[in-house]
């Protein structure tokens, strides 16, 4: 038997926690699959379904107690949330306990402060994946792929959808899934300012803003812009000498609905967690205020649902590359835990070697990660080319 494990899965009771342990609970190299949840009865009836799996009480609020239930782990797979809340707290204390790390990070905020830490982790030689669920993480796989085919990257936009059919979805996700931290976070994203890549150099903008998008072989439609790290972390592997955005695929009623969340949370009327609720009660006078915006925004047209567009220069003529992913895990949960383990098993493999904290597509082999994705989308693939497709400009 080779090299055995012990994997601290941090909210691994949850929603995105459950499914990053059952895929890592099969793995023959993980002797013990600590998860770990402030919910002890939760993670207690999880563990009991996996011959090496324990269950363990934390709050990831205490970092004495995150050091201590880090140190004899090789690695923690975090999905614990609100990022902006957590994420630099938890990855201190794995840096502070020499432990490796991955999570699913989806807000531009503590990614910004979670890169900075890059030293601490190579000093302490600490390997850090950081977004790796599904945007980021399976999005930044697909640039990668698409960014590669180009001499010259001008452009790249990464695209999740929002009220579009798509091949992962899961009607028990609901519209909106209730006040989640997931929705919690969405707002936020939605609202003040974000952080983007305009004209080579970072830049701050409002959110929504509407992207017209010309995809080869599909043809053009308008996205709108959200906060996301993509547009951060994408200069950081390959050099894009004009712009870059995370956007949302998403109709324009429900466009239009979401500007007049966020002119009511940017006014302070309305809360984030009061926002979240509004999702899935809208009131007539909201709806109404929407109807009206409406008319003069552009809907999705031709695009794919989820999807990285590079546009750049090919063998000194212009081009454009599109991957779109075809198969995915189903359920929002599935489609970012699922991403988390299989950047958890290049780690602990030996793939990713570099100690510091880096963005999925600096250190992942996206061939081998869509190959790996395929067996675990709904149903089963049967290799890397069942998942994406990668279009190009004649």
């Amino acid at each position: 038997m080779g090299e055995q494990y012990r994997v601290v899965a941090l909210g691994g009771a949850g929603a995105m926690g459950r499914p990053v342990v059952e895929a890592l609970a099969g793995r023959a190299d993980i002797a013990e699959l600590v998860i770990a949840d402030r919910d002890t009865a939760a993670a207690a009836r999880l563990a009991v379904k996996y011959a090496n799996a324990s269950a363990a009480t934390v709050d990831a609020s205490d970092p004495v107690r995150l050091r201590e239930l880090f140190r004899d782990a090789d690695l923690v797979v975090n999905t614990t949330g609100p990022f902006f809340r957590l994420g630099v707290p938890i990855l201190r204390a794995a840096i502070e306990s020499r432990t490796h790390y991955a999570d699913i990070c989806d807000d531009w905020e503590p990614t910004l402060d979670m890169l900075a830490m890059d030293a601490q982790a190579r000093d302490a030689g600490v390997i850090a994946v950081i977004g790796a669920g599904a945007s980021p993480g399976t999005s930044n796989m697909l640039a990668a792929l698409a960014t590669r085919e180009l001499d010259t990257v001008e452009d790249v936009h990464t695209a999740w959808p929002v009220d579009v059919p798509f091949v992962g979805d899961d009607p028990a996700d609901g519209a909106a899934g209730g006040e989640s931290a997931a929705v919690v976070h969405w707002m936020q994203q939605l609202s003040g300012t974000i952080r983007i890549w305009a004209g080579g150099a970072p830049a701050e903008r409002p959110p929504l803003e509407p992207v017209r998008l010309d995809y080869p072989g599909l043809g053009a439609g308008t996205a709108y812009t959200v906060g996301h790290p993509e547009p951060l972390t994408l200069p950081m592997t390959c050099s894009i000498i004009r712009d870059s955005a995370c956007v949302m695929v998403v109709k324009p009623e429900t466009a239009a609905y979401l500007m007049t969340l966020r002119e009511e949370i940017d006014r302070g009327s309305l809360s984030l967690e009061q926002a979240a609720a509004a999702i899935e009660s809208p009131t007539a006078g909201r709806f109404a205020r929407s109807a009206l915006r409406r008319l003069s925004l552009r809907g999705p047209g031709a695009l794919p649902p989820f999807f990285a567009l590079a546009t750049g220069v090919r063998d000194g003529r212009p081009c454009r590359i599109g991957a779109r992913l075809i198969g995915s895990p189903r359920g929002m949960a599935r489609a970012t835990g699922i991403p988390l383990s299989l950047a958890a098993a290049q780690i602990l493999d030996g793939s990713v070697r570099a100690p510091g904290v880096h963005p999925p597509d600096a250190v992942l082999d996206p061939e081998r990660y869509f190959e790996e994705l395929s067996a675990h989308c709904d149903p089963p693939r049967t290799g890397r080319d069942e998942v994406v497709r990668v279009d190009r400009t004649p």
